[in-house]
């Protein structure tokens, strides 16, 4: 099987925004649930808190912009000891287009920013 994933399979949202046809298997990948947000309204396919950082990991960054590329080598570190869970997604985003849910306000800087990453770098878990 060929490791590139197409950019246009992997998408990311925020749960505040509202669900579309297009957005394939939607994928909550927090460790907790959106503020505010009722369970019917996310339309998940899964809420999978093993592709999400720690919860120390998420405290230590506190979404600042100069811990971005400390945090993206650490949220991959994390992964790197669940592969099956990876693997697993890798495997969706092959098949069809998945939608990455987060809840951050952040639009940029955030784990679904870089779980984009890693799921559309060809070895899985590229760090920077």
């Amino acid at each position: 099987m060929k490791n590139t994933i197409p950019a246009s399979h992997v998408r990311i949202k925020r749960a505040y925004v509202e669900p579309s046809p297009d957005d394939g298997e939607r994928i909550l990948i927090d460790r907790l649930w959106p503020r505010g947000v009722k369970k019917e309204a996310l339309q998940l396919t899964e809420w999978n808190k093993d592709l999400s950082p720690s919860t120390d990991l998420r405290h230590w960054f506190n979404h600042e912009y100069d811990k971005w590329p400390e945090f993206r080598r650490r949220y991959a570190a994390e992964l790197a000891q669940s592969p099956e869970h990876f693997a697993a997604l890798r495997e969706r985003a092959h098949k069809g287009v998945i939608t990455l849910v987060y809840g951050a306000h952040d639009e940029e800087v955030n784990n679904a920013v870089a779980m984009r990453e890693y799921l559309l770098s060809p070895t899985g878990l590229d760090v920077q």
